[in-house]
Order: structure tokens, then C-alpha cells, then sequence
């Protein structure tokens, strides 16, 4: 019966009528219930000019909650972040900073802003709402070999974002986002996407991400180490108040 099942479910997965329906599946997908790692950030300006930081990440629920805490450069280290996202209003972002002594709230209009200076946007770090969003699936393309369906997302009307809309290289086999392109409110290249990924367990987790920000001619590398799934963070560890407290 479990290989009926598979059967079945590649069956669904490979003649996918609707744009709709291909993001439901990938929504659907099976995610560890938590992950944490220890994250390095490569930053280089249009003059090939290198900054790498270091910070450790914990999400769960699928990156609906998310903590982080920088541990380095000197400069940066102890800076914090913390994410929280509701179904039914405004999510919630804060930054610790303490060289002034102060946590600040990142409200809606700031979502636009870089995240510590690199090219993902604290929009970027959110989950994309399906219900806010019509789905397209306008193409096929390979990627390194491997057959994608090309999925259009555009926000609904009355939705307020930094992008007119994106489009995504999702891998036909895996359902995988392998590569992103983020246009303008004006519908013009902002953003170029490329993500590669290790398999730990049952999951496909990501193990790198690059990000260009081809208008800025300024690119952002995240390299995923130490990754460790399922280990039963608690809820209470996203907290404002463990901002401060860089873990060991």
C-alpha cells in the first residue's frame, strides 16, 4: 500500500493543474517541527569587497517563529532578532541592540529595509502568505539538470509589499525552490535567488542561499552549519526577553 501511496502522490505532484494548487502542495510539504544552526553571511559590494558575520538561528513551525543572535564581527556581536508570525495580524519583529541599550520594533513600513545590511529585506525573512498571493505556473525550465515548473506569485490586491511580484523554479521531483527572481513595484529585476540544499533524515534543508540584489550590484551568501532538526525547542524561547541572552 505505501508504495500505492507514493504512486499517487508523485501522480498529483507531476500533472498539477493550477498555480494555486502547486504552491498548496509545497505548503503542504512535511518540515522538521524546529532548526537551528549556526549561519556564516558573506556580504560583497559592487567593488568585490567582502563582510562576513556570524550569527546562530533557531526557527520552528515552519520559520513562523525565529530567533537569532549575532556572534560575530565584534562590531555586530549580541545584535539580535526575533520573528514572530500571526495568521490574523501584523507579525511581529524586533531587533536587540545593544550598543544602545534598546530593542527596537520593525514596523510595517520599515519591512522594506535591509536586514543587517545585506540584500534580504525584513519582508524576505517572512513566510509568504498563500492566501495573500495569485499563484501561475508559466513555464518549465531546467535547472542544473533538473526539470522546474515556473511559478508566478503576485499579492492580491489591497496586499501592500516591496515586490510587484516573484517568480520560482520549483523542482518537479522534490518541489524545491531552486531559484527566485523579485521584481520592483515597477516590474523590473530587484532580486536573483539561487538555493542549494543537503539531506539530513527525511528532509531536504537548505545549506546554502545566495541572494543578489541586481540593481545595488551587491550579493548576500548564507552558508547553513551546524544544523541540528527536531531537538523540542520550546515555544517560550522566543521571547523579547531572551534577546539578550546569547546562547552557548
Amino acid at each position: 500500500m505505501k508504495n500505492i501511496a507514493i504512486i499517487l502522490t508523485m501522480a498529483t505532484v507531476l500533472f498539477a493543474q493550477t498555480g494555486l494548487e502547486l504552491a498548496q502542495q509545497i505548503d503542504n510539504k512535511k518540515e522538521p517541527n524546529d532548526i537551528s544552526a549556526i549561519m556564516k553571511m558573506e556580504l560583497t559590494n559592487k567593488k568585490g569587497k567582502v563582510k562576513t558575520s556570524s550569527f546562530k538561528s533557531i526557527s520552528k513551525d515552519g520559520g513562523e517563529k525565529q530567533i537569532i543572535w549575532f556572534l560575530s564581527p565584534a562590531d555586530d556581536k549580541g545584535v539580535a532578532f526575533l520573528k514572530i508570525e500571526h495568521e490574523n495580524k501584523d507579525d511581529e519583529m524586533r531587533m536587540w541592540l545593544p550598543a544602545f541599550n534598546k530593542i527596537r520594533r520593525i514596523s510595517s513600513k520599515k519591512k522594506a529595509d535591509a536586514f543587517m545590511g545585506s540584500d534580504m529585506s525584513y519582508e524576505d525573512l517572512e513566510n509568504r502568505n498563500i492566501n495573500e498571493n495569485t499563484y501561475e505556473i508559466i513555464g518549465e525550465e531546467e535547472i542544473n539538470g533538473v526539470l522546474c515548473w515556473m511559478l508566478k506569485s503576485t499579492p492580491n490586491k489591497g496586499i501592500t509589499k516591496t515586490y510587484s511580484h516573484h517568480i520560482t523554479w520549483v523542482s518537479k521531483d522534490k518541489l524545491l525552490a531552486l531559484k527566485e527572481e523579485s521584481f520592483d513595484r515597477t516590474n523590473k529585476l530587484l532580486k536573483f535567488k539561487t538555493f542549494e540544499y543537503q539531506h539530513i533524515g527525511e528532509y531536504d534543508t537548505p545549506s546554502e542561499i545566495f541572494v543578489e540584489n541586481v540593481q545595488k550590484k551587491h550579493s548576500t551568501k548564507l552558508i547553513f552549519e551546524k544544523i541540528v532538526l527536531d531537538s523540542g525547542i520550546k515555544d517560550n524561547l522566543f521571547h523579547e526577553k531572551n534577546l539578550k541572552r546569547i546562547p552557548k
